[in-house]
């Protein structure tokens, strides 16, 4: 992938409220965007055993003059537990985190769940930032301020709705992707667009063999039109109180398929 292409930015407007979502190339290393994000004189970054020796780095040197620590999961969604969340709280406690703390979430779906369930809970509610590393956190899940965990009878029934203050997408994370979670991402892509947006869902079929050959332009729009989607849901029913619960399509048996295989045989994409 090049870095020829201009950052595409896509407003979350919540009411009053809004944040932005940025798509394009060297995102982690761009610290005068997201680093006026951050209110105040604390950090935590919140990544896994497998993302944080590829990315950290990138965002801790975007961190200067604050004081911040970083908290590593294990990689799985095995690992979105209660016990990992209270290892997180005490990070921030130890960090001496105050209410104008922010914690980044530096990875998957998992890391951003977990990291944003912490910031809700810390203090009754502090900001974060989602820098998802795979397509699927990119496309889903960090949009729309879902958080949360999982318990023994099922994925994701703790939780808590508690928006980001910006999305980093920063492409140039996925050349390190697997080729599995790739395609799991894209199959969450052809949901949204089969959900509710017919043009999106033939544009995708035309240009399936070059999204899955990783065209960087087709992939920026298709990231791109898949949080524009997401985000106008977003927008009209933040809490799933109707027209959101379209999203989940495909989740309830997915999510029992995951449950039933001990998130070690169907990875999130593959099962809905």
């Amino acid at each position: 992938m090049n870095d020829s292409h201009p950052t595409t930015t896509i407003d979350v407007a919540l009411g009053e409220r809004r944040y932005p979502v940025w798509i394009g190339h060297n995102l982690l290393a761009d610290r005068d965007r997201w680093r006026a994000m951050l209110r105040g004189r604390h950090a935590l970054v919140i990544s896994n055993t497998t993302v944080a020796p590829l990315y950290l780095q990138r965002v801790t040197q975007g961190l200067e003059g604050l004081e911040w620590s970083s908290f590593l999961l294990d990689d799985g969604e095995s690992h979105k537990s209660f016990s990992n969340v209270e290892r997180a709280l005490q990070a921030l406690a130890d960090l001496g985190a105050t209410r104008d703390a922010c914690v980044i979430a530096l990875g998957g779906g998992v890391v951003g769940d977990l990291a944003g369930f912490s910031a809700a809970c810390w203090m009754r509610g502090i900001d974060f930032i989602q820098m998802p590393t795979t397509l699927l956190a990119m496309v889903d899940s960090s949009v729309g301020g879902k958080t949360g965990v999982n318990l023994p009878a099922g994925k994701n029934l703790v939780g808590a709705f508690h928006q980001p203050r910006a999305v980093v997408a920063d492409i140039d994370t996925l050349a390190t992707l697997p080729e599995r979670e790739y395609s799991a991402g894209l199959a969450e892509v052809v949901k949204g667009a089969a959900i509710g947006d017919a043009p999106f869902f033939e544009w995708l079929e035309e240009h399936a063999d070059s999204l899955l050959a990783h065209d960087t332009a087709l992939v920026i729009e298709a990231i791109a039109r898949k949080v524009r989607y997401k985000a106008g849901v977003v927008s009209r029913d933040e809490t799933e109180q109707g027209e959101r619960a379209l999203l989940n399509w495909g989740h309830t048996f997915g999510h029992a398929l995951e449950t039933a295989g001990h998130y070690t045989t169907l990875l999130h994409g593959e099962g809905v």
